[in-house]
């Protein structure tokens, strides 16, 4: 597996399903600023409609829906017809995940935890979701909400220092001396 984050405000994302899971997905995806998502779904709860909005189609996606977007999410739907939207979103290069079926997903949804703009991830490829989960909330316990102010306030720092004309091998060195300096880690 090779770690990437999307940024879901540039790529298109599809969700496919039709229950809470569905509904839990798009208010992730809209909490992560996710900006273009279409849903899709045949009998949508009135809270996924309504969450949805003009976003919704009331049918699954065909392959040309499929096509148009880059990511594809497929939530609480039966097997068969998940490997079937798996098998042409690959035909048409989306990629794509189905929650749980490991064998017809491209990536995997990392547990993860968030300070500001330090994202922290695990991930155990799909082989037990709930031990990632287990994890991520040690990490939670750990690590406080002030690290979201520390890397605003390192980004800052190593903003300045790039235009001072620091080097990548000054910006290493100048960084970990500013970690060090005030006991962060």
């Amino acid at each position: 597996m090779f770690p990437i984050n999307l940024d879901l405000g540039r790529l298109s994302v599809a969700l496919v399903g039709n229950g809470e899971a569905t509904l839990n997905r798009l208010r992730q995806l809209d909490g992560d600023g996710a900006k273009f998502v279409t849903v899709y779904s045949e009998d949508p709860s009135t809270d996924l409609a309504e969450q949805a909005g003009d976003r919704l189609h009331r049918y699954l996606p065909n392959s040309a829906d499929i096509n148009a977007v880059a990511v594809m999410f497929v939530v609480d739907l039966p097997e068969a017809k998940a490997a079937e939207l798996a098998t042409t979103a690959r035909a048409v290069g989306t990629i794509v995940n189905v929650e749980d079926v490991k064998d017809y997903c491209d990536f995997f949804n990392p547990a993860r935890v968030q300070r500001g703009d330090l994202v922290i991830t695990v991930s155990t490829n799909g082989a037990s979701p709930r031990l990632a989960g287990r994890i991520r909330r040690a990490i939670e316990n750990w690590l406080s909400p002030q690290w979201g102010e520390r890397l605003g306030e390192l980004a800052n720092q190593r903003a300045k220092w790039r235009k001072s004309g620091a080097d990548m091998k000054q910006l290493v060195r100048l960084t970990d001396d500013y970690i060090d300096r005030r006991g962060w880690l």
